[in-house]
């Protein structure tokens, strides 16, 4: 079996996130407290901008392992994002290993973070992929939804590829909900229903947080 990323590692990882985080930004956290405090649980993100992961992995509550592209990791971030417990995936196939090991993550109760539209684009939710309705109800994990708003307005002066230096980012956790229909059924039929369902959530999750912070 494939070695399971270390809750050890993401929780490095979570202490170099927020003093990055808060460091270069200001963000504004609204609902961390809906985040269930132990178990296995998905965060499903929003996906505008690159600093979009390394936000919630600072502001969360609890250490999380990303699922996150392959082409991030390269040179010294290989070594370094698998030592703070992030999981390598290859999107153009079906990649067993990453399967294996973020289910061993929801298996251990840990957390794992995903970007159900799979790609950064508008981070409306708009284009889901099937990956998460899988892990939710094959891991038998809640679902939280997560909005980050802001990250993805102007960019800044000094480093264009990075919102401005000390602007306010929202970052909103919604309340958790189960993917499935209770069954615990995975079949096509099953998984496509409780993608459909997610999206729902998601949506209205968003719409929700536009309304909370203003944005």
């Amino acid at each position: 079996m494939s070695e399971v990323p270390s809750a050890r590692g993401a929780e490095v990882g979570r202490r170099i996130g927020v003093g990055l985080m808060y460091g270069l930004w200001r963000p504004r956290v609204l609902g961390a407290w809906k985040v269930p405090p132990s178990g296995p649980v998905i965060l499903a993100i929003n996906h505008s901008h690159n600093i979009d992961g390394p936000m919630v992995m600072g502001v969360a509550p609890r250490p999380t392992h990303f699922l996150i592209k392959k082409e991030a990791f390269v040179g010294p971030l290989d070594p370094f994002l698998t030592g703070i417990g992030q999981l390598k995936v290859d999107r153009d196939s079906t990649d067993r290993t990453a399967i294996t090991r973020a289910l061993g993550v929801l298996e251990n109760g840990g957390v794992l973070g995903i970007f159900p539209e799979g790609t950064r684009g508008e981070g409306d939710f708009a284009s889901l992929r099937a990956g998460l309705a899988y892990f939710a109800v094959r891991g038998g994990a809640p679902v939280v939804p997560v909005a980050v708003l802001g990250s993805s307005g102007r960019p800044g002066r000094l480093i264009k590829a990075l919102p401005p230096l000390r602007s306010r980012i929202d970052v909103v956790f919604g309340d958790p909900f189960e993917a499935g229909d209770g069954s615990g059924r995975r079949t096509r039929t099953a998984l496509d229903e409780a993608t459909e369902r997610i999206q729902k959530q998601l949506s209205l999750h968003l719409e929700n947080a536009r309304r909370l912070t203003g944005r």
